[in-house]
């Protein structure tokens, strides 16, 4: 028998061990603040470690990102696309104020800023998450729509695919570019007394609301709702169960005011005090006359009879003498002595008008419902289940949109208000 030599290297293909991966590992442990999101090591912070002398740069406070130029370019870039008018899916045309467009948003916008420039008062968006599993998009608008998804790596083979996953150095830089160049247009198509309510989830809404800082104006920052959107939600592997949205408000310029319907929560605070007037004005809450916080203003400054005895402020009220002893003729305040030998005094705020109108309340920033579940619920009445991905309930965009908006001055320099409302 013949003896066979094994002539293979037991060494061949094997690489040695990765020294310089290994030591860029250990200097981002120590100090992550050299490198970029994507992991990469950024050569100018580690130049201002080794000799801080030798490098020269002005700082300034801004916030960029990858893509952010071209971006902006795009924003205001004609487009060639087209708005087709489709009868056959249209309802009563002739007697409804609304209108659906079916379309690619950025394009949209655009052929919306010609006729809509400064006419929108309220803009609503709920835009994708970027959660890493169903952000996708592409600003390519001159293709077919098999062209477009293709080109978009949105499908292949027929298969939807992830483009934007965790994983890509640009995972924040994406959905970025794809939110700057919408809000900027969206910004023109607004009323100088316009608001945009936007819906984000935890994944983004820290940059969100530095982009629209930037959009918008810091100082035309409104508010942000924390919205409890689920009442029920399964357990996560790791971390806190999510149960909560954000709605970030924006408006073109400064506010006075703004005011919406009382929540079904607040009313109910109202019903709880009831005197002789409910039938016409319902119940009531009550507010404090007497302040500690204001200036000092010496007509606020008097005393006040009750029951054979002077009443008199801790510092001064918050109303001129003959507007509380009217309101007192009135039966509309509310004396109360405290086990100090103190008194309380606080006026009645009526859940109605004398017109017997409901009185708005200011916004809350914690929203508990309507829920997501509701709007699926409501979806899934019209048009079936499992076609229409977390809708949102339309409550919630009813209380969204009716809120009563006071500006400082409008283009005519005079106090301006707005209302919003929903039609169906």
């Amino acid at each position: 028998m013949e003896n066979i030599e094994d002539t293979s290297n037991p060494m061949e293909n094997v690489q040695s061990h990765d020294w310089n991966k290994e030591r860029l590992e250990q200097l981002k442990q120590l100090m992550p603040d050299l490198f970029t999101n994507d992991g990469k090591l950024n050569v100018s912070e580690l130049k201002k470690v080794i000799d801080p002398k030798s490098v020269n740069e002005t700082e300034r406070y801004e916030f960029r990102w990858f893509g952010k130029s071209n971006a902006k370019r795009e924003a205001f870039t004609p487009t060639d696309a087209t708005l087709v008018y489709d009868e056959n899916r249209s309802v009563n045309p002739a007697e409804s104020d609304n209108l659906i467009i079916e379309g690619e948003n950025l394009a949209v916008l655009k052929l919306l800023s010609n006729s809509y420039r400064e006419q929108v008062k309220c803009i609503y968006i709920d835009p994708p998450y970027n959660t890493g599993k169903d952000f996708v998009y592409s600003d390519k608008f001159n293709q077919d729509k098999k062209e477009y998804w293709e080109d978009a790596e949105i499908t292949e083979n027929g298969f939807k695919i992830d483009t934007n996953a965790e994983t890509d150095g640009r995972f924040h830089s994406n959905w970025l570019n794809m939110m700057y160049s919408r809000l900027l247009i969206s910004k023109q198509l607004l009323k100088k007394d316009g608001i945009i309510l936007m819906s984000i989830d935890d994944n983004e809404v820290h940059h969100l609301r530095k982009l629209c800082d930037e959009v918008f104006g810091e100082e035309n920052f409104v508010g942000i709702f924390c919205w409890k959107n689920k009442y029920g939600a399964g357990a996560k592997t790791k971390g806190f169960i999510e149960v909560h949205e954000y709605i970030l408000c924006y408006s073109k310029e400064i506010i006075k005011n703004i005011e919406a319907d009382l929540t079904k929560e607040q009313i109910a605070e109202y019903d709880k005090r009831k005197d002789e007037k409910y039938s016409t004005r319902g119940g009531y809450v009550t507010q404090p006359l007497m302040t500690k916080s204001m200036d000092d203003r010496e007509n606020l400054k008097y005393t006040v009879e009750y029951n054979n005895e002077i009443i008199k402020p801790r510092k001064q009220w918050v109303w001129e003498e003959s507007r509380l002893l009217e309101a007192i003729k009135n039966y509309e305040v509310v004396f109360k002595k405290k086990k100090d030998g103190e008194y309380s005094v606080r006026n009645k705020v009526y859940l109605k008008d004398e017109n017997g109108n409901i009185r708005k309340g200011k916004p809350i920033t914690v929203l508990n419902g309507p829920f997501n579940q509701d709007g699926t619920k409501e979806v899934e009445s019209l048009i079936g289940a499992g076609i229409f991905s977390f809708p949102k309930p339309t409550a919630l965009l009813e209380y969204l949109l009716s809120f009563t908006v006071k500006f400082h001055y409008n283009v005519d320099g005079i106090s301006s208000l707005s209302g919003f409302s929903l039609k169906a």
